[in-house]
């Protein structure tokens, strides 16, 4: 099982089966790059939903539980959790998959911030810039690891 991509073992198998550029991170992102459109929105629609159904029955993988409560997404008030479940529930109408946001780099108040602001962009862009969340979580996952194993 991935510990980098939300249920997505694939980019890892892939990337190991490729000669190593000695950088895992962009070794990784190629693979997520060169995938087909339909590979790419599989990843995307991967991720769960921010301080979603999985989120309150403990159903994530421990990353995403970590990077959720760091962001405080997991004390939110009956009125921020209604807040981000509307944008949640309004994005995923719109594009089709989740908001994905690196939640490491917000606070609860500026995702609920960009996630409105993104309701505005196109499905393309939208694409673009879930895939570049994904490759900023990978990458801080990556770095943890690397601690980890470095201790």
């Amino acid at each position: 099982m991935s510990v980098l991509f939300e249920h997505s073992p694939w980019v890892e198998a892939r990337a190991d089966a490729r000669p190593s550029s000695g950088d895992r991170h962009a070794d990784l992102m190629a693979v997520v790059r060169d995938a087909s459109p339909e590979e790419q929105l599989a990843l995307i629609r991967a991720h769960p939903e921010l301080a979603g159904r999985k989120a309150r029955a403990g159903e994530l993988t421990a990353a995403s539980t970590g990077e959720q409560a760091r962001a405080g997404l997991d004390g939110l008030t009956a009125e921020e959790l209604g807040e981000l479940e509307a944008v949640n529930r309004a994005y995923r109408e719109r594009f089709g998959f989740p908001l994905i946001v690196c939640v490491r780099e917000h606070t609860k108040d500026s995702i609920l911030a960009w996630g409105r602001a993104r309701l505005g962009h196109t499905a393309d862009d939208e694409v673009a810039t879930a895939l570049g969340e994904i490759a900023k979580i990978a990458g801080l996952r990556l770095r943890d690891l690397v601690r980890e194993a470095s201790r």
